[in-house]
């Protein structure tokens, strides 16, 4: 029989993640004074790029997306599903991560956007996962590091689209969720489906 599922430990709560937001926007505008085009990596830095660039002050903040697809199992490769609208040659870009890991994904994508021709491009991660690193990258914006083990869910983090909502982030337990993606539904307060059934029943 299987035990309780593990409690996860909230690493980031709603004033902390307001903090790091505020830090690493003051820093981004006092970098930028001219401007800065902000480019968030669908969809998991979409909930970090809109608290990001609320949080810029005093410089005009343009926004733009790019969408990838997974790793092709056969190539190692992502392809472009969404790219940028904006033409961004000559101007300063903030490429705009959740999570950065391996760093593979954000390498292919740094070139991409250095191919247009901007003044320059810099990056951003709210979590910095750099044990794990296999592309060397200079990320100038971190908001915390992570244990290379460490396995996080919420502010656009999610497990099977789940979690991504959640106003907090929690590292949570991989094989609980894996085993279970509705594992953690009580982080949003409210009773999980199969509950709610039996409850229904009684």
């Amino acid at each position: 029989m299987s035990g309780p599922t593990p409690v996860p430990r909230v690493l980031l709560d709603r004033e902390e993640l307001t903090a790091r937001v505020t830090g690493l926007a003051r820093r981004i505008a006092a970098d930028h004074p001219d401007g800065v085009v902000l480019v968030g990596v669908l969809k998991g830095a979409l909930v970090f790029l809109a608290d990001l660039a609320r949080a810029i002050r005093g410089v005009d903040v343009q926004l733009d997306f790019l969408a990838i697809s997974r790793y092709a199992p056969d190539s190692g490769r992502v392809r472009i599903l969404q790219d940028l609208e904006l033409d961004v040659a000559g101007r300063d870009v903030v490429l705009v991560e959740d999570l950065v890991d391996t760093g593979l994904t954000l390498a292919y994508l740094l070139q991409h956007v250095r191919d247009r021709g901007p003044r320059r491009v810099e990056l951003c991660a709210l979590l910095d996962r750099s044990a794990r690193r296999i592309v060397p990258l200079d990320i100038r914006y971190v908001g915390i590091e992570l244990a290379a083990d460490a396995f996080v869910l919420g502010y656009g983090l999610h497990y099977a689209e789940r979690y991504r909502n959640l106003p907090v982030v929690v590292e949570a337990d991989r094989a609980a969720v894996v085993a279970d993606p509705d594992a953690y539904l009580a982080l949003y307060g409210a009773t999980r489906p199969s509950a709610r059934r039996r409850e229904a029943a009684s």
